[in-house]
C-alpha cells in the first residue's frame, strides 16, 4: 500500500502571502496534504506534510532583499528534506523592469545547481481557469494582452509589456527562451526536447505557453525531474501526480480537511483591483460597510477606533452581522491619495491601517477573517501574529479557506486582488462559518 513520504516532496516560496495560499490549495486539490509558513520558520523542526509553501512578502521590495529573504527559504525547505522546489509569483507576472522575478530566479538557480550540469528552469504564469493564459510568450488575462488588462495601472506594479520573454530578459542576467504552444501541443517528450535544445542553446530559464489546463499538466510532467519550477500556480496542477506516478505520495482524501471554529467573521479588504472593486460594491448593496479614507488617517483622524466601534455595534445586534472595512478605491481615487502621500506611504499606510483594525477585531471576538489583497493578506497575517497555516478546500479558483495553527486558532481566507467571482466575500465567510464541511 502506497503511504505518504515522512518527508516533504515538494519545497515552495512564494512572494506574496495570497500567492502562497493559492498555491497551497491547488496542491490540496491534488491530494497533497500541504502546509504554509508566514515568512521563514526559526525552528528547524520537521513537519509532516507533503508540501510546504513558505510565504514571503516580497513582491515588492528591492530585489536584493528578496534574494536574501528567496534563500533563506531555500536553506530551510532543503533542512526538512523537500526533493523539489517552486518559486511562486503572480499569475500577472507582477514585476517591474527593477523587479526581483529574475533575480530571485537566477540566485536559487545558482544554489540548486549540482557538478556541471547547467542550471534551468521554466517561468509560467499560466492559470487558465482564471483566465490567464500565455501563447507564443505574450500573457493574457482573459482576451487582453497583459498591457491592456488593467494591470498597466496597477499603483506598484504596473506591466505596460506583455511579451514575458522580453520582461525577464530586462531582469535577469540568464539568457531567456521560450518552449512554443507547437512543443506543449505534442506532449510531454515534445516539451523535453524543446528543453534540451534551449539547455544546448544557454537557455537557463524558458517562459513556456499554456493555453489550458491540458497544457499546464503536460508541462509539470515534463518538469518531473527539474530541480527548480517557477511560475503561477496553475503550474502545480501537473505535479502530484508524478509524485504519485514514482510512489511517493498516496491519494489523500482529506488533505483539504479543517476544523470548526466558533466566533465572529469580518471582511478586509485593501486591494484596488477591478475584481476586489466589483467584490466590495456588491456588499455594499445589502450589507454593512465601513470605508477607510487614508487621507483622514494621514491627518490622524480615529480610523481605527471608528471602523471598530462600526463592527461593534453591528456585532452587538440582536442578529449579528459580519462587517466589511475596506479601503479599496477606483485607480483615480488611488492615484489622488498616492499624488498626496506618495505611492510608497499610501500603501503602507493602508495595511497599518487594515492591520490595527485586524487586531481590534480579534479582541472583538472575530475568529474569521476574509481578507482581499495580497499586501493586505501580507499584513493582517502578521498583525494577528500568524506563522502557519492548514490549507483547505478551494472558495473560488485559487483561493483555499485555511486554519492557523496552534492555540486560539482562526479561520481565514486570503484573496489575490483580482481573484474571486462577485460575490466572493459571501461565499467565503459561508465557507469559514462550516459551509462545504
Amino acid at each position: 500500500m502506497l503511504t505518504h513520504s515522512p518527508r516533504p516532496l515538494l519545497g515552495c516560496i512564494a512572494d506574496d502571502f495570497t500567492g502562497g495560499t493559492d498555491l497551497a490549495c491547488t496542491l490540496v486539490q491534488g491530494g497533497m496534504r500541504t502546509l504554509q509558513t508566514i515568512g521563514v520558520p526559526a525552528s528547524s523542526d520537521p513537519i509532516d506534510a507533503d508540501a510546504l509553501v513558505v510565504a514571503l512578502k516580497s513582491r515588492t521590495v528591492d530585489a536584493a532583499t528578496a534574494v536574501a529573504q528567496a534563500l533563506a527559504a531555500l536553506d530551510w525547505l532543503r533542512a526538512q528534506g523537500c526533493r523539489q522546489f517552486f518559486f511562486k509569483y503572480c499569475s500577472t507576472f507582477d514585476s517591474t523592469d527593477a523587479g526581483n522575478i529574475g533575480p530571485v530566479a537566477d540566485a536559487l538557480l545558482d544554489a540548486l545547481s549540482v557538478g556541471d550540469d547547467a542550471p534551468f528552469t521554466i517561468a509560467c504564469p499560466a492559470f487558465p481557469e482564471n483566465g490567464r493564459t500565455v501563447y507564443r510568450g505574450h500573457l493574457f488575462v482573459g482576451d487582453a494582452p497583459l498591457n491592456e488588462s488593467g494591470m498597466e495601472h496597477h499603483p506598484l506594479t504596473p506591466m505596460t509589456d506583455a511579451n514575458l520573454v522580453r520582461v525577464l530578459q530586462r531582469q535577469t542576467r540568464s539568457k531567456v527562451g521560450l518552449v512554443r504552444y507547437d512543443a506543449v501541443a505534442q506532449g510531454a517528450d515534445a516539451v523535453r526536447a524543446s528543453i534540451d535544445v534551449l539547455r544546448r542553446e544557454g537557455v537557463r530559464i524558458a517562459i513556456a505557453d499554456a493555453v489550458s489546463d491540458a497544457a499546464i499538466r503536460t508541462l509539470g510532467e515534463a518538469c518531473a525531474d527539474v530541480p527548480l519550477i517557477t511560475g503561477g500556480s496553475g503550474i502545480a496542477l501537473g505535479l502530484p501526480e508524478n509524485y504519485r506516478r514514482a510512489g511517493l505520495l498516496a491519494d489523500a482524501a482529506g488533505a483539504g480537511d479543517l476544523p470548526s471554529i466558533e466566533g465572529g467573521s469580518a471582511v478586509l479588504a485593501g486591494s484596488a483591483s477591478m475584481a476586489t472593486n466589483a467584490q466590495v460594491a456588491a456588499w455594499c448593496e445589502s450589507r454593512p460597510a465601513f470605508r477607510i479614507d487614508p487621507l483622514a488617517a494621514a491627518r490622524g483622524e480615529p480610523v481605527v477606533e471608528s471602523a471598530l466601534a462600526f463592527a461593534r455595534e453591528h456585532m452587538a445586534a440582536r442578529v449579528p452581522q459580519p462587517v466589511l472595512i475596506y479601503a479599496t478605491a477606483t485607480p483615480q481615487d488611488v492615484k489622488a491619495v498616492q499624488r498626496e502621500l506618495g505611492t510608497a506611504e499610501a500603501g503602507h499606510l493602508v495595511e497599518r491601517t487594515l492591520a490595527a483594525i485586524a487586531r481590534g477585531l480579534r479582541e472583538l471576538g472575530v475568529r474569521k477573517f476574509v481578507v482581499a489583497g495580497g499586501e493586505t493578506s501580507g499584513a493582517v497575517v502578521q498583525a494577528l501574529g500568524v506563522k502557519m497555516l492548514r490549507i483547505g478546500r478551494q472558495i473560488d479558483p485559487g483561493v483555499p479557506a485555511t486554519a492557523t495553527i496552534g492555540e486560539s486558532p482562526l479561520a481565514l481566507a486570503l484573496k489575490s486582488g483580482n481573484f474571486g467571482t462577485v460575490d466572493f466575500f459571501a461565499k467565503a465567510l459561508h465557507q469559514l462559518d462550516g459551509g462545504m464541511r
